[in-house]
């Protein structure tokens, strides 16, 4: 299971599983507990896959900073969300120290944390980018070298 088949329901604690579309509903089973219910589906749901931490650059996603913690972790569990504040803000700092300390708060730290936690706690540690989006990257990086080559070629023309 990657991170594209995990949900974020906003007002719930917690990762979801996908499992079914309703006809006003969309079926999902906490990833803790098994347990399977309904959620409307005017609720704000978001994939892991689809979420970013703001930074002073370039926003990373989220299977970035996951992968950040478990290189700092050696794949072990991070800090408990729970700690205390400056503990989890420095800890935070050291794995992403280019957040946006405006616009990342201390309830965003602690899901990250937590939402770490459950999937390494769940065996859930396989934070690669999809085949495709690396494909896609590969891709634009090439035809950017290639982009770069014809401008220096052309500079020496000239």
């Amino acid at each position: 299971m990657g991170l594209k088949d995990i949900l974020v329901i906003s007002g719930q604690g917690g990762l979801f599983k996908y499992v079914s579309q309703g006809r006003n509903n969309v079926i999902v089973e906490g990833l803790s507990d098994q347990k399977r219910f309904n959620i409307p589906a005017s609720a704000k749901i978001s994939m892991l896959e689809d979420i970013a931490v703001f930074t002073e650059g370039d926003d990373i996603p989220l299977r970035e900073i996951f992968k950040r913690i478990q290189t700092k972790e050696n794949g072990s569990v991070a800090i408990s969300h729970k700690s205390p504040d400056a503990q989890l803000k420095s800890y935070f700092a050291e794995v992403v120290p280019e957040y946006d300390k405006d616009r990342v708060y201390l309830s965003d730290i602690r899901k990250v944390v937590m939402w770490y936690n459950l999937l390494n706690e769940l065996g859930i540690n396989d934070f690669e980018a999809p085949e495709e989006e690396k494909e896609n990257r590969e891709e634009g990086e090439a035809s950017e070298e290639s982009k770069e080559g014809e401008a220096s070629e052309a500079s020496e023309n000239d």
